[in-house]
């Protein structure tokens, strides 16, 4: 009578094995996809010296971007200059901060610029900043 008891109990233990192989392979999925998640558009900026922008992860920031071809874009969408004020009026209304950035391509002409900074005053914009890239002498003296 010793091998009276049962041996057909269901087991309550889980096993993560396979639930840990499944996390280590997205983890490398997410690792080697990261880098090529690069938003953007491609701007050659003129160099200058300033300070970096102080970053706040709560709020993105507005920037109206003008490319090589001078495409000029809100974020990343493509507007023309006739209607950049109606389309930054809207975006505008939904923000409760109004600052906006301008990022030129140095080789776009001074016209060209100086009309879109206009555009963009007209649409009510309370603060309105450039960027640029740091000089070169200026990466290499922070590393």
């Amino acid at each position: 009578m010793a091998g009276t008891g049962s041996t057909d109990q269901l087991m309550a233990e889980i096993n993560v094995t396979p639930f840990v192989d499944v996390m280590l392979v997205l983890l490398i999925i997410f690792m080697v996809t990261a880098p090529m998640m690069v938003e953007g558009l491609n701007v050659n900026l003129p160099q200058a010296t300033s300070e970096p922008l102080p970053s706040s992860e709560q709020e993105q920031h507005l920037v109206v971007s003008i490319d090589a071809a001078q495409d000029v874009f809100i974020n990343d969408f493509k507007v023309t200059v006739d209607f950049l004020r109606e389309k930054l009026s809207k975006v505008l209304e939904t923000r409760t901060n109004r600052a906006v950035f301008i990022k030129a391509d140095k080789d776009v002409p001074y016209g060209v610029v100086v009309r879109v900074l206009s555009e963009v005053k007209a649409a009510g914009v309370e603060k309105l900043g450039m960027l640029t890239a740091p000089l070169d002498g200026e990466k290499s003296k922070k590393r």
